[in-house]
């Protein structure tokens, strides 16, 4: 009897108009507690001024506001970290399988200093020590600071995509007479693309947030647009809730269409 009531109530929290509900409950419970909290210090709404900052008519015409353009710089800056870090990760991966004691080594090194080291003091590496060297400027060593260290994530996911074809594709394959380099790419990678598409997508998910730890050395993304707003307007409240839900909508957007594809791929398999 406890079972069944268990198993009712599960099913009736996993309804969707009951996960939307309790969505919006959640949300509106937020929203009126900083409300509430802005109201007791005595804040001042300034709600108005906010859509300047999405777009402006001037006597030039239209033009894009400052957060439109650190949302688009943001979604610049992640998509080419997520480009390297794909190509890292896959080269990791291939490494740390490859069965050579050299190559094996390098990979689970990597591995190790990356997932060990947090990405704030990643970024202070690149930008401080690496950058003066090797001349990056602080634009390319966010890009590399996040593409090494989503990279070390992603060759995980390489890896046990890979991990997850059967061994029979790969017998299937050398009896075939096909090279190691063969395999990988004609037969183990594309079955195993449908293992790795859902931690894939989390990846994404991951990395456009992580973009934001760049603006502690003043990279012009997102958030930094939305502390310069605040250094120049003291509208602190407007800005970071208009930032927040940005953030949210950007990576929304990015999980639906992902899982569209998902979707999509597993009727073609």
């Amino acid at each position: 009897m406890a079972a069944q009531k268990r198993t009712t109530l599960k099913a009736f929290l996993n309804a969707t108009p009951v996960a939307v509900g309790l969505y919006f409950i959640v949300i509106f419970g937020l929203i009126w507690l900083a409300f509430s909290g802005a109201q007791a210090m005595g804040y001042n709404w300034q709600w108005y001024r906010m859509p300047q900052y999405f777009y402006r008519l001037t006597d030039d015409g239209f033009q894009w506001g400052e957060i439109v353009v650190g949302l688009l710089k943001t979604i610049q800056l992640s998509g080419t970290a997520f480009i390297f870090a794909t190509l890292l990760g896959l080269l990791v991966a291939l490494l740390r399988l490859s069965g050579l004691v050299v190559g094996t080594a390098v990979a689970v090194v990597f591995l190790e200093f990356v997932r060990n080291m947090p990405i704030l003091v990643l970024l202070y590496l690149f930008y401080y020590v690496l950058g003066p060297i090797f001349k990056f400027d602080r634009y390319t060593a966010s890009i590399m600071c996040l593409a090494v260290f989503h990279a070390a994530l992603i060759s995980e996911i390489f890896r046990a995509g890979i991990n997850a074809v059967p061994k029979g594709q790969w017998e299937g394959a050398t009896s075939i007479g096909m090279t190691k380099a063969q395999a990988y790419r004609y037969i183990v990678l594309p079955q195993s693309i449908k293992f790795m598409l859902p931690p894939m997508t989390g990846e994404v998910v991951h990395l456009v947030k992580s973009s934001a730890i760049v603006s502690v050395i003043a990279v012009a993304e997102l958030t930094t647009i939305g502390r310069n707003l605040i250094s120049d307007t003291y509208m602190s409240f407007e800005i970071w809730f208009t930032i927040a839900v940005v953030y949210l909508v950007l990576t929304l957007i990015l999980s639906m269409g992902v899982t569209r594809i998902e979707k999509k791929f597993a009727v073609k398999t």
